[in-house]
């Protein structure tokens, strides 16, 4: 039964090849910008290079200071020494590595000027993240305490300073900022969005300018908290927040006064919308207002103008319904019948949003809009997309379906 259904829905198709692309034209445009969001938003929170962790690793990237009114307060990351503190020295994780976020420098090939995004980070950085070095090898706790003046950079940045970019650049000097580094490795760069591993060149944090040994408990630096497993995140959110709230409260940094003090240690995705939600009541409603908006157009109208086109494309059918039903076709079956043929045809709206969402990413990828992008159609992806068109299917098809199911005989036989 299923497969004569899928037969008369290929018919459908070809006796009006003018409905047939507008259908076709709505779903594959449609789905097309969902697979691309949806490759996207696997590549801003997946699991990917050089983050490979990001399954079992723990983020603290701000505090929160407020008075005792809750009227005032300040947020940013925190000091070298704070999370040194009461991050590093927790029992339960595997590892804790602290760095900066990234900060902005200059370097200086003849009279052309690079602008740098750099990092400061410690020695564990190379092992919670796990970059693939192209040359050389990380800096280690030996450098870090020797205070030694050298620096992992990326290949695009080796690409821009050195002239023979084919030949290894292990041990060769980098001034930035007028001051004179070794390079001690060479990794494949992070892509910009991931902003715990980012930058063009990464620092000991005993370099100049890194500002760790600032006392106080605010700063430049975040941590990341990788486990030795999954299941071991909640043990380490709670000997981490058991040590936090022993910070002796009220007191006073730079002048202000703080009795309540808020630092999270949480996965990446709640970290991220932490950064958003933590923004007040009139971030958050401008963020849930866009998100529903974007759904909205994205899943709303198109849904809304495929019913219209499906119920013009069936009322066509008025004939064959009504002898159907005059048959003893149940509208239960006659329900199934449309609903199985809008499916078919949104799956092959499906197929086309598949190549063409390959393409755009294909583009995205090598175009050099997000650095070291790396997209994919990958299992979640297509996954998504599969449930995607399902639901598709179903808002456009259910509507049209049981409109046409439930037409009288005699009408339906005059049409």
């Amino acid at each position: 039964m299923l497969l004569n259904y899928i037969k008369i829905a290929w018919k459908v198709l070809l006796r009006h090849p003018f409905y047939t692309f507008i259908t076709l034209f709505g779903i594959s445009l449609t789905l097309t910008v969902l697979m691309v969001l949806t490759s996207f938003l696997d590549h801003l929170f997946g699991t990917h290079y050089p983050e490979t962790n990001r399954d079992r690793s723990l983020y603290i990237q701000q505090m929160m200071q407020t008075d005792s009114s809750r009227s005032s307060r300040n947020m940013g990351p925190m000091s070298f020494r704070f999370l040194t503190d009461y991050a590093r020295s927790l029992k339960t994780p595997e590892r804790v590595t602290i760095c900066t976020i990234f900060n902005t420098s200059n370097a200086y090939v003849g009279s052309q000027k690079i602008k740098l995004n750099t990092k400061f980070t410690d020695a564990d950085f190379w092992q919670v993240m796990e970059f693939n070095f192209l040359e050389g090898k990380p800096y280690n706790e030996q450098n870090i305490t020797n205070g030694d003046n050298v620096a992992v950079i990326t290949d695009d940045f080796k690409r821009q300073y050195f002239e023979e970019t084919d030949a290894s650049v292990v041990g060769k000097d980098v001034e930035i900022e007028n001051i004179h580094y070794k390079v001690i490795g060479v990794v494949k760069g992070s892509p910009v969005t991931r902003i715990f591993t980012y930058a063009d060149v990464y620092f000991p944090y005993t370099a100049p300018k890194s500002n760790y040994q600032k006392s106080g408990l605010r700063g430049g630096y975040v941590a990341v908290v990788l486990a030795k497993e999954k299941k071991d995140i909640p043990t380490i959110q709670e000997e981490f927040q058991d040590r936090v709230g022993r910070i002796p409260l009220p007191t006073v940094q730079d002048g202000f006064k703080f009795s309540v003090l808020e630092v999270k240690c949480e996965p990446y995705v709640q970290n991220f919308l932490s950064q958003l939600l933590d923004g007040g009541p009139g971030l958050r409603a401008i963020f849930f207002g866009v998100i529903t908006f974007v759904l909205f157009m994205l899943l709303g109208l198109p849904a809304i103008n495929l019913v219209n086109v499906n119920v013009s494309r069936i009322m066509e059918r008025a004939s064959e319904i009504g002898v159907r039903k005059a048959f003893g076709a149940p509208i239960r079956t006659l329900l199934w019948q449309f609903i199985v043929e809008n499916i078919f045809i949104t799956f092959i709206g499906g197929a086309i949003a598949l190549v063409l969402t390959f393409v755009i990413i294909k583009f995205i990828n090598s175009s050099g809009w997000i650095a070291y992008a790396d997209l994919t159609i990958n299992v979640n992806v297509f996954l998504v997309s599969l449930l995607v068109c399902l639901v598709f299917g179903l808002l456009s098809g259910v509507a049209p379906a049981l409109r046409m199911s439930k037409l009288n005989i005699a009408e339906a036989l005059k049409s």
